[in-house]
């Protein structure tokens, strides 16, 4: 089974690409974020084309995610009990057979003390206490919008304590994994500096001046499943179309 997950930056800019994609490689279960579209625009008919039952939860302009699944899920978790979980779109989940697949879109924040920052902290605060919660076979995939470690990030000195590497920010994965989950790409390549995000500006894709804020976590209850793990930088180095600043990450399970 193969699980990836990709900040589009809006599905009706990136649909062709995103296309072209699915057909070089066969995702299973594919996490979108920042699809920026109301749930009726969506293009569930052209991915449906490619074999996806698409479960939606969008937004207009802003954030919106999505699961796209060649097998069809028996349940959706798009509601939540903590209010600023569910004022913007920016988590849904699906269950198939016994595992539950949560695509994540994580504030992005703003420097220290700033109303944003605020928020990212409080929305974080209430989705490490719902994934508290989840029992079993469980996977996170998204943009987490924090670079965990400084292997994360192309230069410690520039992104020094600035937003997504402050080390209030970072703590929110260390939760996570003391919460039982796993960083799949990490436990499969523990030394790789390899990045899942880049700046548009100064060719910085080109320098490979990026950072990896996206990832898929999995329970460790799943761990023995853990097959490969991987970033696939094809599509972000595209020129056309015009790609996202994210490119897919990519988790195999054999289930």
């Amino acid at each position: 089974m193969l699980v990836a997950t990709y900040n589009v930056n809006s599905i009706r800019a990136r649909l062709n690409l995103l296309q072209e994609w699915l057909q070089r490689v066969d995702i299973d279960i594919l996490c979108l974020q920042e699809t920026k579209t109301l749930d009726d625009n969506f293009p569930k008919e052209e991915l449906g084309r490619l074999g996806y039952q698409c479960t939606i939860l969008g937004q207009k302009a802003y954030n919106g995610v999505a699961i796209c699944s060649k097998k069809l899920p028996h349940k959706t978790i798009n509601k939540f009990d903590d209010e600023i979980l569910n004022e913007q779109k920016r988590l849904i989940g699906i269950a198939i057979d016994d595992i539950e697949i949560y695509s994540v879109y994580a504030p992005h924040g703003d420097a220290r003390g700033m109303d944003k920052y605020h928020y990212k902290l409080r929305w974080y605060d209430a989705f490490i206490k719902f994934i508290g919660q989840r029992q079993g076979k469980v996977i996170l995939a998204g943009d987490f919008n924090i670079a965990h470690k400084d292997m994360d990030v192309y230069d410690t000195v520039i992104l020094n304590d600035v937003i997504g590497t402050m080390a209030e920010e970072r703590a929110y994965l260390d939760r996570l994994i003391e919460n039982g989950f796993i960083d799949t790409f990490r436990l499969i390549h523990p030394k790789e500096k390899k990045f899942s995000w880049w700046d548009y500006t100064a060719g910085a894709i080109w320098k490979d001046e990026g950072m990896r804020i996206d990832y898929i976590f999995c329970s460790k209850s799943f761990e023995g499943y853990l097959k490969d793990a991987s970033i696939d930088i094809w599509p972000r180095k595209r020129r056309t179309p015009t790609p996202s600043d994210h490119t897919p990450v990519i988790a195999s399970f054999v289930i």
